[in-house]
């Protein structure tokens, strides 16, 4: 414990004496200053014990004794030591009443008693807190790397929680709850998601302090990792301050955890190298190749129905795809899934059970940023495929990137194949490629019409829609049907291309629709 005034009352050899404030002498001291200037408080930081004579002080001017101790408890400063048989035989009356009125804790201290000796008491309990704080702190980092040792990261929080009294949780990558200590705090710290969200959107390392759910406690929250990206945040609940003893705790297990992390990133990177192998196998048409070297750590999403997901971000947009992959892993790794994620340069791909945890939260996540999102360029861009297995993983990746292309085309953040194949190839004519062929094919009619000579785009429209009869496509336009055939030969004079030519019809048609297509 730090010292305080009732520690120094108690101290045998300073004698001091209580005059006033009987009821506050458990107030921490941070030091003991002599001071005889009328006003000290400039040069006061709160907490002192302020030691005088009275040497400047008329301490017998009530008035002036209710401002100086007024001012003396409005500045922090914890108690007032008095020497008597200096200037004063006795404490005045004016300057103890005023401390009784502001609830200052007034100190006699005898002539004999020299103010050093009450400093030199302050300081040697300061240090032996100190002392105390240090050893304990050294004493909880051997517990802790014990722990870490023997129990992995659940040993460390459990061995932090008993250090501080309160509770500790640790969160993955995308701010999930992975584990507490004790099992109570679950619901405390899962409440906390929010402000872990707010906290990895910090460059690491970074820390903030939050009032607990219902204010119950006060929570310190710490991210961990080396990267500029925190790979894991800490949470520490307790119903008051941290002191040094437990502030070295947290401190060595922040350390600790990091390592972790640290460590498991490494052991990641290594078994991303191997996803990477599988993946080039199984596009290579070896999928009992692929089989055999992901053995147990990737064989099971081998044996049922996976998709594959093809993501590409925009340059500036670097964090992009490092974060779909941390959604991916980390849903999966809370439903038990395997999932294969392999980077690919400025792509990655993702390996991934169709139906699960996995595949939905990237789809999640992709909404997300589709309602967010402010701007179409540098954005996050997903291709889905549809089910596959080992055998049509080249199809299955053929398809993601097909759907990559059209969400990339369409200005959305993502696109499965399936949808694309249910829809209408209409939107796809919104390419500017097709439109500059379009608008080529069709300039000369729509020259043609300019100069009022007729009526050949809409001609031409009418009778592509009526498959090429005539008395329909001129009942439509409300001509002859003989008027219709010459505005075809006319068509075909300026186009130098024959209508009985089905690729001509073809490319007509669609140029039509992609000058008319939103």
């Amino acid at each position: 414990m730090p010292p305080t005034l009732a520690s120094l009352v108690h101290h045998s050899a300073l004698k001091l004496t209580v005059r006033a404030g009987e009821d506050r002498l458990d107030v921490p001291v941070r030091w003991a200053h002599a001071s005889e200037l009328t006003d000290p408080v400039p040069y006061m930081e709160g907490g002192e014990l302020l030691l005088i004579t009275a040497l400047k002080l008329d301490a017998e001017d009530r008035e002036a004794m209710r401002r100086y101790v007024r001012r003396l408890s409005g500045a922090g400063v914890v108690g007032l030591g008095f020497a008597v048989g200096v200037h004063y035989d006795d404490i005045p009356d004016a300057l103890a009443d005023a401390a009784r009125a502001e609830g200052l804790p007034l100190l006699e201290v005898p002539r004999r008693t020299p103010f050093l000796a009450i400093s030199k008491a302050v300081s040697a309990a300061i240090a032996a807190e100190q002392y105390r704080a240090v050893t304990a702190g050294f004493a909880a980092q051997r517990e802790l790397t014990k722990q870490a040792l023997a129990e992995g990261p659940e040993g460390v929080l459990a061995a932090l929680a008993a250090q501080v009294d309160g509770w500790a949780a640790l969160y993955d990558a995308s701010g999930a709850l992975v584990a507490t200590a004790p099992e109570w705090a679950v619901r405390r710290a899962a409440r906390l998601t929010p402000d872990v969200t707010r906290l990895r959107e910090r460059p690491a390392p970074a820390s903030s302090v939050v009032a607990g759910p219902e204010n119950e406690d006060r929570v310190e929250l710490h991210s961990l990792g080396t990267g500029r990206r925190p790979r894991a945040a800490l949470a520490v609940g307790t119903a008051a301050a941290l002191g040094t003893a437990e502030r070295y705790a947290v401190h060595s297990a922040i350390a600790l955890l990091t390592l972790t992390t640290e460590r498991s990133r490494s052991l990641h990177a290594a078994e991303q190298r191997i996803g990477a192998a599988v993946l080039r196998m199984l596009l290579a048409g070896e999928p009992d190749h692929a089989r055999a070297v992901a053995g147990d750590l990737y064989g099971g999403l081998l044996d049922a129905p996976f998709r594959i997901i093809v993501a590409a971000g925009g340059e500036g947009n670097g964090d992009a795809l490092g974060g779909l992959a941390e959604v991916a892993e980390s849903a999966a790794a809370r439903s038990g899934e395997v999932v294969l994620v392999v980077p690919e340069g400025d792509r990655l791909v993702i390996l991934a059970c169709d139906g699960g945890a996995a595949v939905a939260a990237c789809c999640d996540h992709a909404a997300l940023r589709e309602t967010s999102r402010k701007t179409d360029d540098d954005e996050l861009v997903i291709g889905l495929s549809a089910p596959a297995g080992p055998i049509a993983a080249t199809a299955a990746y053929k398809q993601a990137g097909q759907a990559l292309s059209v969400a990339r085309r369409r200005g959305r953040v993502l696109v499965e194949h399936e949808h694309m194949a249910a829809g209408s190839v209409l939107p796809l004519l919104a390419d500017d490629a097709v439109r500059a062929f379009a608008d080529g094919l069709l300039r000369a009619l729509h020259e043609h019409d300019a100069t009022g000579r007729g009526d050949l785009v809409a001609s031409l429209r009418a009778w592509l829609s009526r498959h090429g009869q005539w008395d329909a496509a001129a009942a439509d336009l409300g001509v002859h049907r003989h008027t219709l055939r010459y505005r075809m030969r006319r068509v075909e004079e300026i186009l130098g291309r024959s209508l009985d030519d089905p690729d001509t019809r073809m490319e007509l048609w669609l140029s039509l629709k992609a000058t008319t297509t939103e």
